[in-house]
């Protein structure tokens, strides 16, 4: 199904799978530890809807953004494009809207990395800021460092959720009770929404497609949604595994409840990951704020150290709070400032593209009220 799917002009199906790998890699990271736990609030039926209808709207909203790159002559990332086609004021939101994104992610990966460990070592929570503390310090002069056969940290970290997927599935496919998969909890309807909205960012990367295509840009369209697609059924199948496993009860990060091994290869995921973020980071304070390299990555550390220390000490580290803040915020942002760079690229764009989005003022409104809509609810679950 796959290879059909992404069957490429002139034969290039080398540079469509690896473009596909770097977009799964992006999409995939922290937030399939934490859709288990607030769908498990909800219910699993009324989960499976909001993971199928936020992919397919994350989806769309990034099909507009892969018309944008295409219609663009010139190679940017994010900001570079928003300042393109909105100006000053569009990329100093697209930055703010970038780095929020990625100090919550560096900030869950802290605390589900000394949760997880404190655990794998420990069998409690005990030490999970202790542990914290220590995996920043590992990682932080990695990243110094710059070992570069790390630094594409993403695509290994989706080679080990596929490893650790299919592992759970075979391990646990015998002890799933499926009346765990038939609860609902009408009042909780709305709490899954931030950390899968979280869970399906994959903005970033969508400027390194284009350039992993090369000259052969048709198959963009088909590696979007291919890419969207195998991210939701991995989200599904994991996500039913677990609470049919673990019904209601299940930890903040999934992994915990699943014994030490599992516990390992989320580590091992979070740990790829938040090499990749943390570079992304540094890359971008160095390039769009003229910073020096060694500036650039103090700054990436110590914001979510900083963070993480205060919301540990104050017993306010919680994992999926930190992901649907991230979520709504940071992806409500950017899916916001998509749309609006949308319709100015279909008109100053240099470029032609191998397909086009429907260019409607009420289609922009409408996924522009949905978004907010989104971050409303998402602020209102976890205030009260």
């Amino acid at each position: 199904m796959v290879a059909g799917l992404l069957e490429p002009a002139g034969g290039c199906r080398v540079k469509s799978f690896a473009a596909l790998a770097v977009l799964l890699g992006t999409i995939i990271g922290a937030g399939i530890l934490g859709i288990p736990y607030v769908v498990s609030k909800s219910g699993f039926i009324p989960g499976a809807f909001h993971i199928i209808l936020i992919g397919t709207l994350m989806a769309v909203i990034t099909l507009y953004l892969g018309e944008i790159v295409l219609r663009t002559k010139t190679n940017h990332q994010l900001p570079g494009y928003a300042y393109k086609y909105l100006g000053q004021s569009g990329k100093k939101w697209m930055l703010i809207a970038f780095a929020f994104g990625i100090f919550s992610a560096l900030l869950a990966y802290l605390i589900a990395e000394g949760r997880s460990l404190s655990y794998l070592i420990f069998n409690s929570p005990a030490y999970e800021l202790q542990l914290g503390i220590l995996f920043w310090i590992f990682l932080s002069a990695i990243t110094y460092y710059g070992i570069k056969a790390l630094e594409e940290g993403e695509i290994v970290g989706v080679l080990l959720v596929f490893t650790m997927i299919i592992s759970i599935a075979v391990y646990f496919a015998n002890k799933i009770d499926t009346s765990n998969l038939t609860y609902i909890f009408p009042s909780n309807l709305f709490v899954p929404i931030g950390v899968i909205l979280f869970a399906f960012l994959g903005f970033a990367a969508i400027p390194e497609v284009k350039q992993v295509l090369g000259e052969h840009k048709k198959p963009m369209k088909k590696i979007i949604i291919g890419a969207y697609i195998i991210a939701a059924l991995i989200y599904l199948i994991f996500t039913a595994i677990v609470i049919g496993h673990n019904g209601d009860s299940i930890p903040e990060i999934a992994t915990i409840g699943l014994g030490k091994p599992f516990i390992f290869f989320g580590i091992l995921t979070m740990f790829t990951a938040y090499l990749a973020l943390s570079t992304a980071m540094i890359d971008m304070i160095r390039l769009d704020f003229g910073k020096s390299r060694a500036k650039a990555w103090l700054y990436t550390i110590i914001v979510p150290l900083v963070a993480f220390i205060i919301l540990s000490l104050a017993k306010q580290a919680a994992f999926t709070k930190v992901l649907g803040i991230g979520g709504v915020v940071s992806g409500g942002l950017t899916a916001i400032l998509i749309l609006f760079m949308s319709e100015k690229a279909k008109v100053k764009g240099e470029i032609t593209p191998p397909y086009s989005m429907p260019n409607s003022r009420i289609i922009y409104w409408i996924l522009t009220a949905l978004f907010i809509l989104g971050a409303v609810l998402e602020i209102k679950n976890i205030l009260f």
